[in-house]
């Protein structure tokens, strides 16, 4: 039954991504030449394992790390994870990394129903304030579908998905990475264009 239900879910994220599917349309940030983008998803355990050497891998080779928020409709919590790191951001982008850490270091702890603890702990840690009512305007949640849009058009299928963006080769501006292990030498090949 499990089996039938992800492969039906499986089935559904790829027919939803069939439509327009162009990589192109990411760029590195303004005044950067080489970046790595990453579509990722705070219940995905593959996320949670891929972020540290992400961070690594940007730090190293001095390059922008651009995070976007895909949450899988099969992930319970994942959406609102996102949302409560956006309201983060909006106070510092370092503390909504940090809690993005937060949650990927609790991911296997984390459920729907105790997501709000982790959250209100996380605040309390890092004497931030958590309201009762997050995103009472819906602006948060609207960044988050923004991403999941940027992401439909892109094509993503599957989370997390990186991709190293370049400015200088317009014959091959965006390069997936499939295989995590071959990040630092995929960056280095494309530095090197």
């Amino acid at each position: 039954m499990i089996r039938k239900l992800l492969s039906a879910c499986t089935l559904l994220l790829l027919c939803s991504f069939a439509a327009a599917q162009d990589p192109a349309l990411l760029r590195p940030p303004k005044g950067a030449q080489v970046a790595l983008v990453v579509f990722q998803d705070l219940e995905c355990p593959k996320c949670r394992i891929d972020s540290p050497l992400e961070e690594q891998a940007a730090r190293a080779h001095k390059i922008p790390l651009v995070l976007h928020d895909f949450p899988l409709p099969l992930h319970k919590w994942s959406f609102n994870a996102a949302v409560i790191a956006r309201y983060f951001d909006s106070q510092s982008k370092e503390l909504g990394n940090q809690f993005r850490d937060y949650i990927f270091q609790h991911q296997p702890e984390i459920t729907a129903d105790n997501l709000q603890s982790f959250a209100q702990k996380f605040a309390a840690d890092h004497k931030a304030d958590l309201p009762f009512v997050i995103d009472p305007q819906g602006k948060f949640a609207a960044e988050v579908n923004a991403d999941k849009a940027l992401g439909q058009k892109v094509g993503i299928q599957h989370t997390p998905t990186i991709y190293i963006v370049s400015s200088r080769n317009r014959g091959r501006p965006v390069v997936e990475v499939t295989d995590s292990t071959q990040l630092f030498q995929m960056i280095e090949a494309v530095q090197a264009e």
